[in-house]
């Protein structure tokens, strides 16, 4: 059973109990930082959004089958306060607990349980290891959810209209970079190529620095799109078989002069960084 998975499980058996992101991870038998990116990568939902949707889900389904305590709901959901409880209940839903009484339930955006199905790969290559140089990325950045991710190839596009103004550009090797990630499962994005110094890049580009550290170097040979599936099986299936942990610092693909950003074939790297 892979992280997600036992996630999954633990949330759904103790919905009404108190959840935090530390509890999951310690159940799933791996860090926080590793349960977030584990969890995202299987359901494309940041883990205690999932946890907040449900709870508000199975509110509403209360509220339209009549519970009569507001409060009651509440306190069952995590909230410590009635007012606390409608505030997100009306950014989830658009309509506050009372109104839900006489709502349908199919207009509202409900959360199901995840039913995770096999959808890793079987014939994931193993990785290689390397110790990665210091590395000083340009490029575009985005700030993304789990959700929003899909926007990620347009931000390529961009990328590819203006990589000859970026300054300083060593070699022809792209990096899509992911780092600043935080426990609701954001995290920053980074289309960038490796440059020697920073001091000329205009205001328009970001930067990242990522330091020397030991990566677990995956092959994706398939097209761009079945990414996340390789992706998955990484986080879900080879890391915690392998005895290693996810180490906090950046991840990346890395993108040679064999891919083409036209048709997406070619093949590309992902770089995992991992400690003992």
């Amino acid at each position: 059973m892979s992280p997600a998975q036992k996630a999954l499980w633990f949330i759904e058996s103790h919905l009404a109990d108190e959840l935090t992101l530390d509890g999951i991870a310690g159940v799933a038998g791996i860090s926080r930082f590793h349960m977030v990116r584990a969890f995202a990568a299987a359901t494309g939902l940041p883990v205690m959004r999932y946890v907040r949707a449900r709870r508000l889900t199975e509110a509403a389904r209360a509220l339209a089958k009549g519970a009569p305590n507001i409060l009651t709901l509440a306190l069952e959901a995590d909230y410590g306060s009635h007012e606390a409880f409608t505030r997100a209940f009306r950014d989830h839903f658009g309509l506050t607990p009372e109104a839900v009484r006489t709502a349908r339930l199919d207009t509202l955006k409900l959360q199901e349980p995840i039913i995770m199905d096999s959808t890793a790969i079987d014939n994931l290559r193993a990785p290689r290891f390397e110790t990665s140089h210091p590395l000083l990325v340009a490029g575009f950045s985005e700030r993304y959810t789990c959700e929003s991710g899909a926007a990620i190839p347009g931000q390529w596009q961009r990328f590819h209209q203006s990589v000859g103004n970026i300054p300083g550009r060593i070699g022809q090797v792209a990096y899509g970079v992911c780092c600043n990630g935080d426990d609701a499962g954001n995290f920053d994005y980074i289309a960038g190529v490796e440059v020697s110094d920073f001091s000329d890049l205009p205001r328009e580009f970001a930067r990242v620095r990522i330091p020397e550290q030991k990566y677990a170097v995956f092959t994706h040979r398939d097209h761009i799109s079945t990414i996340r599936r390789t992706i998955n099986t990484i986080w879900n299936h080879w890391l915690p078989a392998s005895g290693l942990k996810a180490a906090d610092a950046p991840s990346f693909e890395r993108y040679d002069e064999n891919f083409d950003p036209l048709t997406g074939n070619g093949g590309l790297e992902i770089w995992l960084p991992v400690r003992d």
